[in-house]
């Protein structure tokens, strides 16, 4: 596996959305995602993060205060994860697992009044079951129903 000491996360900014336009996924990981030029950011309380390798874009997400953040948790210091991708050029080089692994500390210093972040992931994603759950986030056994099956929730206490 490649290095990734360099890995970090940073709030969106425009120096970065040409790059994150041209991100790609194969359709069997975009059934399960969207890509970065996908999501609008409609709300207050609504974070667009980068993930940067040397200083390149390689994947991204949003972490969400809103209202939507109840449907997943009654914990009013929690958000929510949505939208995680990596580029399909720089998968299988540990970025995503080491971008996951600085949330904590990422959201700790960024969004200090919260101490939890959650997520659903499909339950036909193995493959980001399985990075969530290296990661430390647990799954509670809550199931619900998404728009193509079964998700999971799963919280990551801080």
């Amino acid at each position: 596996m490649q290095d990734t000491i360099n890995i970090e996360l940073v709030h969106f900014s425009e120096d970065y959305a040409d790059q994150l336009n041209e991100f790609e996924l194969p359709v069997e990981q975009h059934q399960f995602t969207a890509l970065p030029k996908e999501i609008t950011i409609e709300k207050v309380g609504q974070y667009p993060i980068v993930i940067l390798s040397n200083k390149i874009p390689v994947g991204f997400f949003v972490l969400h205060t809103t209202e939507r953040v109840q449907e997943y948790s009654s914990n009013p210091q929690a958000m929510l994860l949505t939208a995680l991708s990596m580029d399909h050029k720089q998968q299988g080089k540990g970025y995503a697992k080491k971008a996951m692994l600085l949330l904590a500390d990422f959201v700790k210093h960024e969004f200090k009044e919260f101490n939890e972040v959650v997520l659903v992931v499909n339950h036909k994603n193995i493959a980001a079951q399985n990075l969530y759950l290296n990661v430390g986030f647990e799954d509670n056994g809550e199931r619900r129903m998404g728009p193509i099956g079964e998700q999971i929730v799963m919280q990551l206490h801080l």
